[in-house]
């Protein structure tokens, strides 16, 4: 006797299928034939960023994060919490402990980028955090080395803060989220803590005081300010641990040289990114930092040359200063003089 194959599939069922299958395959096909026939040489979009001019605007991805993605789920249940800010430290294993005690400053409000000169990224596995963190390893390389090529501000657009900070420095006194909402009480587009008086050799405008929140001015030695409005009087911080917001920090990305890697002098010509410089440029004395001055880069320059473990890496950053002071000069020139022929 036979087997009954016949489906039991009810007729609204099969229906619903044959229908369903006969709209995908039409339009399938439809769209097989119509792609095709489109000039995509036709589509030119000015507006659109740089080399994606051919490219309908609709599909157009300009900007990018540091949030990390699961390998399975939907895209949309991919983040439960999108941090606004973002802290780098610029790091050697040796300073491993330093650093622990650093990150667990901040929130998970913060992402947290750590830049490996020393090639021991993976060796950070032992701490919780890092798991969480992103982790770029190059050898022998500086901050601003790092930054330029890795913060870009098309990937750091989701942050409304960025800290790019150095390694050695003491956080034992700081609250990070007590610091951005200080930040944006002063209105302060580029800041920094204040340095406490145990710090190393620093400028007098970062020195933290004890009568105010924030302060925007100070007094320098003689001969260093001429004009009260300009660093290192006022519109001023220093490299070691600066904090900008996501504007200011878009144009000090392209101001970066390309091969100046200490970063000396850029300190002074900061406030050319944020106006009045005076006004929003300030040192936030109620949350401060110590400097510890780990000669960590002289001892990486040591292996490198052989030199004096400071010695050559200071004549660098001697010779980096001056040439980013001749450029800048040279640039403020040129562009004058282009627009006094218009």
């Amino acid at each position: 006797m036979g087997t009954n194959t016949r489906s039991t599939r009810p007729p609204n069922e099969t229906m619903r299928l044959i229908v369903t299958t006969f709209i995908s395959v039409v339009l399938g096909i439809f769209l097989g034939v119509s792609f095709p026939t489109i000039s995509l040489t036709k589509i030119w979009v000015p507006t659109n960023p740089r080399g994606a001019e051919r490219l309908p605007p609709g599909i157009v991805s300009p900007e990018s994060d540091f949030y990390l993605r699961r390998l399975y789920g939907m895209p949309s249940e991919d983040l439960i919490i999108k941090p606004r800010y973002l802290v780098t430290f610029t790091v050697g294993y040796e300073q491993k402990d330093n650093i622990d005690k650093a990150v667990k400053k901040f929130s998970e409000n913060f992402s947290i980028l750590l830049f490996h000169y020393d090639g021991r990224a993976s060796e950070w596995n032992e701490f919780e955090w890092s798991q969480r963190a992103i982790h770029v390893s190059v050898l022998k390389q500086t901050k601003w080395w790092y930054a330029k090529r890795f913060l870009h501000p098309d990937i750091l657009a989701p942050y409304d803060y960025i800290f790019i900070w150095d390694e050695d420095l003491g956080l034992e006194d700081f609250d990070a989220e007590r610091y951005i909402s200080l930040v944006k009480k002063h209105n302060l587009e580029i800041s920094q803590p204040g340095l406490s008086a145990n710090s190393g050799l620093t400028w007098q405008m970062t020195r933290k005081r004890d009568d105010t929140e924030v302060h925007k001015d100070a007094e320098e030695r003689d001969g260093w300010c001429a004009d009260p409005h300009l660093p290192p009087c006022a519109a001023f911080v220093e490299i070691m641990a600066p904090v900008f917001s996501r504007n200011a920090w878009r144009c000090v990305w392209h101001m970066i040289q390309n091969d100046l890697v200490h970063g000396w002098g850029l300190d002074f010509a900061l406030r050319r990114c944020v106006e009045p410089a005076h006004e929003k440029i300030g040192v936030v004395d109620a949350q401060w930092i110590v400097h510890q001055t780990v000669p960590s880069l002289g001892n990486q320059g040591q292996a490198e040359n052989g030199k004096a473990a400071w010695e050559g890496v200071r004549e660098r950053c001697n010779n980096e200063w001056a040439i980013f002071q001749t450029r800048m000069m040279v640039a403020d020139r040129e562009y004058i003089k282009a627009n006094s022929l218009h």
